[in-house]
């Protein structure tokens, strides 16, 4: 069994990134700018958006935080995103979610120039992964892939079961794995309706749980030799920590992975794969790889 080390892989990427923004620089161009919207206090989104930005730092971005209380109105926030899209210093952007009830998420989604939607989540560029053209690819699936790549680890013609059908995570994931030119799999989507889950995962060379329910996926579901891949991150109460709190994966770790030939833990597998990637989109704003 390996353990696929995300936060290695991670700040490995990062160097990379680094590196080829200093020789960006260094030939007269321009330095990639990130810029987030923040709107109003969540824990959770402080805690992402903190880390996005010191992620630019590590990349040698240059990054634009803006903050804004909760009781913006959804006409003024959509004027901050157009601002945004007519910035041309601005190659990215994104506005973390989630947003007040107030404001529809899926308008704000649509308002974001799809040139500059460094989340990969507005219709165009979620369309475009649908059919294999080049695009931002959200983060989370993005990472995965990555992951798959760097440690070697076969998937063409491998049957893969994804539990979760979100469209952050369980949708584009299935449709990156069964395109040839990612992870040409035989794919299978299970969800809270599924029959006979069990034996669908028992058959699966490779899983990938994404639905959000701590020790989902038991050592009776994954075969002897299986991949998994754990997205899975909920708070659990935990008295033996300083924060009250651990974080959990939808995968019974303990159980399952000595069946495995690679499993990703949580914390430190897919989530620090997460914001890595929304830098390697970032990068690709700054350079016009997919869009001029």
């Amino acid at each position: 069994m390996q353990i696929i080390d995300g936060k290695a892989t991670a700040a490995q990427i990062k160097a990379e990134i680094a590196e080829e923004v200093k020789q960006i620089v260094a030939n007269g161009g321009k330095r990639p700018h990130l810029a987030a919207i923040l709107v109003g206090h969540d824990g959770g989104s402080e805690t992402y958006v903190r880390n996005k930005v010191l992620a630019c730092e590590a990349c040698g971005f240059k990054s634009t935080l803006l903050r804004f209380e909760d009781t913006i109105s959804e006409e003024d926030l959509l004027a901050e995103v157009d601002k945004l899209n007519r910035d041309e210093d601005v190659d990215g952007f994104i506005v973390q979610l989630p947003l007040p009830a107030h404001i529809s998420e899926q308008k704000v989604i649509e308002a974001i120039d799809y040139r500059k939607d460094v989340d990969g989540f507005h219709p165009i560029n979620v369309g475009r992964m649908a059919i294999g053209l080049p695009c931002y690819i959200s983060a989370t699936p993005k990472g995965i892939l990555e992951l798959l790549w760097r440690y070697h680890i076969e998937t063409s013609g491998k049957k893969c079961v994804i539990l979760g059908r979100s469209n952050i995570v369980g949708k584009p994931m299935a449709q990156l794995m069964m395109q040839k030119q990612y992870g040409d799999a035989t794919v299978t989507v299970c969800h809270s309706r599924s029959r006979d889950l069990k034996k669908e995962c028992r058959e699966a060379d490779i899983i990938i749980a994404a639905i959000g329910r701590p020790d989902f996926v038991t050592a009776d579901m994954v075969k002897d030799g299986a991949t998994i891949i754990d997205v899975g991150t909920t708070r659990v109460p935990d008295a033996t920590k300083k924060s009250g709190f651990r974080l959990n994966g939808d995968v019974k770790y303990d159980e399952v992975s000595p069946k495995c030939s690679f499993i990703t833990p949580v914390p430190g597998g897919v989530g620090p794969m997460t914001i890595c990637m929304l830098m390697k989109n970032t990068l690709s704003a700054g350079k016009k790889e997919f869009y001029r």
